[in-house]
């Protein structure tokens, strides 16, 4: 063990020549990031996980309710044995002969049966308010953590000359307002890692995770190697997108279009320019020019142009689908749905059919009575299928 440690550790690979672990050593004159300050992130990841739910229960739910957001889910398709057998055993896509098959077995009409899957599909999709308590939440600690971000930066040197970032490099002592700053971002992120697989799952679920794994990555990459201070710009330029996004989403729950729309091109705007530019010609000219001139090179530093890079082939699959849904939304006027973090294919996009008639009386079969007038497909515009 010792020595599979002694070779991840090696200094050759994380460090400058010339620079030991020991030289990175905290003294009482200075203060260096530690490998094991790290573990602090876990717990703290806890913490906002809980602050989270309190949140969303006594914050962000009764906003909601005062801007008339939708409490309920989706109407719930009747209780029939048979069908909720095949819906979870077979599949929740039935095909023309299986539809023909039940029908039979049933003595409904077709059109009864294939409105009854349609139900119990959306019955899976997540209710507007609780999508609005989410969104909410991270409105508010994105727009928390910029204001924190841009009160800190403007006092660094390195916000206008990115070349400040390697002046003095590694010898840079960890302030504990950038040391907070790390800690923070990082807990978020083990926070979303974790609660992405009980949140209102989306169609980037794959993106996203991959975004997490690597934003975690790098800032613990980053944090060790003491390459914190573009760190911090990296921060910075990220968390100031996703405001207008979850602004966007929250308007769009409240059924405030035109609303939406406008934040929603804000957000395409700030995205594009800040992932598309800024970030290539300010975070990665540093990276790999100003940094290789400054320190030469060393492995650490290739690893972490790598990561950086795959972050900027992220942005582009996100722009892409933001310029997609931009497009839809000038040439239609109405923004439909955020394509970057739309809902699950459960919430599906089928044609909707005029309502047919009534399935029969009592089903012998099941002891489940037939479908009432109620019992009609689902309709919604596009804040019903929106994020």
């Amino acid at each position: 063990m010792a020595g599979i440690l002694a070779w991840f550790w090696n200094e050759r690979f994380w460090l400058p020549h010339n620079v030991t672990w020991a030289d990175l050593q905290s003294t009482e004159e200075a203060t260096f990031p530690q490998a094991e300050d790290l573990y602090l992130a876990f717990p703290l990841a806890f913490c906002i996980f809980m602050i989270r739910l309190l949140f969303e229960r006594f914050i962000a739910k009764p906003c909601a309710l005062g801007l008339k957001v939708q409490a309920n889910g989706p109407q719930k398709a009747q209780p029939n044995a048979i069908l909720e057998k095949v819906f979870t055993a077979i599949t929740k896509h039935p095909d023309e002969k299986r539809l023909d098959g039940l029908s039979k077995q049933l003595d409904w009409d077709v059109r009864s049966i294939q409105r009854w899957f349609r139900q119990r599909r959306n019955q899976e999709k997540p209710s507007t308010l609780r999508k609005f308590c989410e969104s909410m939440w991270r409105f508010t600690f994105y727009l928390y953590i910029f204001t924190y971000g841009v009160r800190f930066l403007k006092k660094t040197p390195w916000l206008w000359n990115t070349r400040q970032c390697w002046n003095g490099y590694p010898y840079q002592p960890l302030m504990p307002d950038l040391h907070y700053y790390y800690i923070v971002e990082l807990s978020f992120y083990w926070s979303l890692m974790f609660s992405q697989f009980i949140d209102v799952k989306r169609k980037d679920f794959g993106i996203m995770f991959t975004h997490h794994i690597l934003a975690v990555t790098l800032i613990t990459f980053s944090y060790i190697t003491n390459l914190t201070r573009v760190g911090t710009l990296i921060f910075c330029l990220h968390d100031v997108a996703d405001i207008a996004l979850e602004a966007a989403k929250m308007a769009n729950y409240c059924k405030c279009q035109k609303l939406s729309d406008l934040l929603f091109l804000t957000f395409a705007i700030v995205f594009i320019v800040s992932r598309l530019g800024i970030y290539p010609l300010w975070i990665l000219n540093t990276t790999l020019f100003e940094l290789y001139e400054a320190l030469g090179n060393f492995p650490a530093l290739w690893v972490l142009n790598v990561l950086l890079m795959v972050l900027q082939v992220l942005h582009c699959l996100w722009s892409y689908l933001i310029i997609k849904t931009a497009y839809k939304a000038i040439s239609k006027g109405k923004v439909a749905k955020d394509a970057r973090s739309d809902v699950e294919s459960s919430s599906d996009e089928e044609e909707t059919v005029p309502r047919s008639k009534a399935p029969h009386s009592t089903i012998a079969t099941n002891g489940t009575s037939g479908a009432n007038g109620t019992n009609g497909y689902l309709t919604g515009g596009a804040c019903s299928e929106e994020h």
